[in-house]
């Protein structure tokens, strides 16, 4: 069992290395009834701080919810991984932002701390997001789909998770992709699943080398990939079950992470209505825990050919071409984004928008709020990492 973390301090740990190089900050127990990323950050700083391995830059390990982790919770009235909207970020940055919550006051805190470190460093830059799960899983990554993220994470051995962040308000990873950095999520196992402190620790090893941070040689790289060997497949949300404040949503037990089901299968109660999927897919991460507002999704996989087209069609910028089509216009309210009437470009579905590299935000029943993922990508920063030569 994990259990909650007492007293400590925002920053886990922090290595400089003798010779230049990335920097890589993780990011543990955003949530605080998830304890396992955090002791795994002490458990590799205090490794590495009695080894003999050359670190390349920087390391930083970077705690959370303070309050939460001490108590065990999630968070106190709001998820600290839900406030991250570019109007809360915009005020803070204004000095209009007053924190009133536990919630608030340590995203203010942990702002501060990461603008801080991106002041400092010169990069290239990655962001890890260490997270557990309320029901069985094997690990996994969220990520959104930049091509540097894309590129990156595909050196991991595991499944990952595409366009989450389109079913979310305000998450961090959304926010530092904004910023145009290498960013996603790590999901280590169960909250109470002792194996997720040692999956968090293979998967930091792991993030050193491939960001370039420090050599395989100087690690028991083996040992590590093969804790989180699994077959390397990617898939994509198309559905979320949104949970409100006031419902009252229980998932029926037994289900776990990536487990398939076919088109009926009872999932869950809300307010009493039985939920059944509609069709064969398979789920994931259904929620069995009181606090949260996503009761379960479903995901399917994306074939090869269509992540090779994507790619292509980012390299010619083919998304250029939106702006011309009817029912497309720029958004007054939002820079760099695009509303699509839903009514007249009806070819416009989430399938197209992610061939040619956007997200979407739904905007009432007819319209469509759309960003390009590479819009802020820092490039240049990145381009000649061994990663991105493809």
């Amino acid at each position: 069992m994990v259990r909650p973390v007492m007293p400590l301090s925002r920053i886990i740990g922090q290595i400089q290395g003798e010779f230049s190089g990335p920097c890589l900050i993780f990011i543990a127990g955003i949530h605080g009834n998830e304890p396992a990323g955090v002791k795994a950050l002490y458990n590799v700083f205090g490794a590495l701080e009695n080894s003999k391995a050359t670190v390349f830059g920087s390391v930083y390990g970077v705690a959370g919810h303070l309050w939460a982790l001490e108590r065990g919770r999630r968070y106190e009235k709001q998820d600290l991984n839900r406030i991250w909207d570019q109007q809360r970020i915009d005020a803070i940055d204004k000095g209009d932002f007053i924190p009133h919550t536990q919630d608030e006051k340590q995203q203010l805190a942990l702002y501060r701390e990461l603008r801080k470190i991106l002041k400092k460093e010169k990069g290239p830059v990655y962001f890890f997001d260490l997270h557990t799960t309320s029901g069985p899983t094997k690990p996994f990554m969220t990520v959104n789909d930049s091509l540097i993220n894309r590129r990156f994470t595909q050196q991991y051995p595991i499944p990952m998770i595409l366009g989450v962040e389109e079913y979310l308000d305000g998450p961090l990873l959304s926010y530092l992709n904004q910023l145009g950095y290498v960013s996603f999520g790590f999901e280590g196992g169960q909250h109470q699943d002792g194996g997720a402190v040692d999956n968090h620790m293979a998967f930091i090893y792991l993030s050193m080398v491939y960001a370039g941070a420090i050599s395989k040689h100087h690690i028991d790289f083996k040992t590590y990939h093969d804790r989180l060997n699994d077959q390397q497949q990617i898939f994509e949300i198309f559905h979320r079950q949104a949970i409100a404040s006031s419902d009252q949503f229980k998932m029926n037990p037994g289900f776990m992470n990536f487990q398939t089901v076919e088109k009926g299968t009872h999932l869950a109660q809300l307010n009493g209505r039985p939920l059944h999927a509609t069709t064969n897919t398979q789920l994931f991460m259904p929620l069995y825990q009181d606090q949260g507002a996503d009761g379960f999704f479903l995901i399917r996989p994306v074939a090869p050919f269509f992540l090779k087209l994507s790619t292509l069609s980012r390299k010619l910028k083919l998304e250029q071409l939106l702006k011309y089509l009817p029912g497309v216009k720029r958004s007054k309210d939002s820079a760099n984004a695009l509303l699509v009437d839903k009514r007249i470009a009806r070819f416009l579905r989430r399938p197209v928008l992610h061939l040619l590299g956007f997200r979407s935000k739904e905007m009432g029943e007819t319209h469509l709020l759309i960003r390009h993922r590479e819009v802020h990508t820092h490039k240049a920063s990145y381009k000649n990492c061994h990663w991105n030569r493809w």
